[in-house]
């Protein structure tokens, strides 16, 4: 064994990425002395995609203060990358569900403002480039208010700016681009985006992901009607605008201005972690490529990391290993993904809480590593 990447996303609730992936390079270098073990992060577009790309090129961490979904400030997290003036932003450091206690959330209410507070702050510092993870939101604005801190004016019947949050749809009359950032126009935008919904209708943002974020059924009929409003005023003004593009609905519409009014690509989450961590030239070298999440079961091959590692892996023949904290009785399907075995950590019955204590978890993954290792030691002399 010369040569092994390992790619894992984090245990969630247990281990980071790095933790993860530092358990099982130990585990590899008793097994195999001398081994070459490259840690290549990974994330698919969630949560610690900010961490995975900003440490896989030596950027750093920006904090600034900007509004969470209710208008309060809290400090935000965003990566910066200077050799390529490259901002990596997680929405939901902004306006993310988890930013709001649960009896505070009413998508009539949230704003993504502080989204637009954080791309405004990485313009200051320079940034051409935005790479962008749009999951975890609390909003279902259409992503207006991110628009309204970027200049974009979205106005009521008397010219004044309409109120944040989705209530403030129902007054919109018109829109006007003049006063938008100017360095917009300088800007790219690449946004990893799995959600495949268009932005209104039976399969719209609304009535798909509005109840999860506090929406009534009243309210679903209201904001859909108010979204579609919003987007037939859109086409007015940026006539390339389509709000039945998949995946304008993310995000509770986010998607949709992201494409409409800042000219983004929307691409799987994985990918473009992959893409902006390098991970496919240290992949060609290796002999062997492990992988592996929290859980692993049949939905993970719908855009989760571990399916996504395994299919570029494939491309160049590697063998694929993925350890998991739990395994799923319909998991074995991974295995017609490129993912050739896969193994569960847990080693002894216990509580969900001891079995994510991050101690714990980092022996259990250690231990099952080098077992795994042991096992097919001969086949790499």
């Amino acid at each position: 064994m010369k040569k092994i990447v390992v790619a894992v996303d984090s245990f969630k609730g247990s281990l980071s990425t790095f933790e993860s992936a530092r358990a099982i390079k130990e585990a590899a270098e008793e097994v195999y002395p001398g081994v070459e073990t490259v840690i290549s992060p990974i994330a698919d577009g969630g949560e610690g995609t900010v961490e995975a790309i900003v440490s896989a090129n030596n950027g750093e961490f920006v904090k600034t203060v900007v509004c969470n979904p209710l208008g309060k400030n809290i400090e935000a997290i965003y990566g910066f990358i200077p050799q390529t003036k490259t901002a990596v932003i997680e929405m939901s450091a902004a306006s993310g569900i988890t930013l709001i206690d649960q009896c505070d959330r009413n998508p009539l209410n949230t704003t993504t403002f502080g989204v637009g507070q954080m791309i405004l702050d990485a313009i200051d510092k320079g940034c051409r480039k935005f790479l962008i993870g749009i999951g975890g939101s609390a909003t279902n604005d259409g992503g207006v208010g991110m628009l309204q801190a970027l200049g974009f004016e979205f106005l009521d019947k008397d010219g004044k700016q309409i109120p944040y949050g989705a209530k403030g749809l129902q007054y919109l009359s018109s829109i006007s681009t003049k006063k938008a950032v100017r360095e917009l126009k300088e800007c790219s935008f690449s946004v990893a985006c799995d959600v495949t919904n268009p932005l209104c209708g039976d399969n719209g943002c609304s009535r798909v992901f509005g109840p999860q974020k506090g929406a009534t059924d009243e309210m679903i009929k209201d904001m859909d009607l108010w979204l579609s409003n919003y987007a037939h005023l859109t086409k007015n003004v940026i006539p390339d605008s389509d709000m039945n593009i998949p995946g304008t609905g993310a995000a509770g519409g986010l998607g949709f201005a992201l494409l409409s009014y800042l000219n983004a690509n929307l691409q799987s989450g994985i990918e473009l972690v992959m893409k902006e961590t390098n991970l496919e030239n240290h992949i060609k070298e290796a002999d062997m490529v492990i992988t592996g999440e929290g859980r692993l079961d049949g939905q993970s091959r719908m855009g989760k990391a571990p399916v996504g590692v395994a299919k570029l892996s494939k491309k160049y023949n590697k063998p694929v290993i993925a350890f998991s904290g739990c395994v799923t009785e319909d998991a074995g399907i991974l295995n017609e993904y490129g993912i050739d075995a896969f193994f569960p950590i847990l080693r002894k019955p216990c509580t969900l809480e001891e079995a994510m204590d991050v101690s714990n978890a980092y022996k259990n993954l250690k231990a099952t590593a080098c077992q795994v290792f042991r096992l097919i030691k001969t086949d790499f002399k």
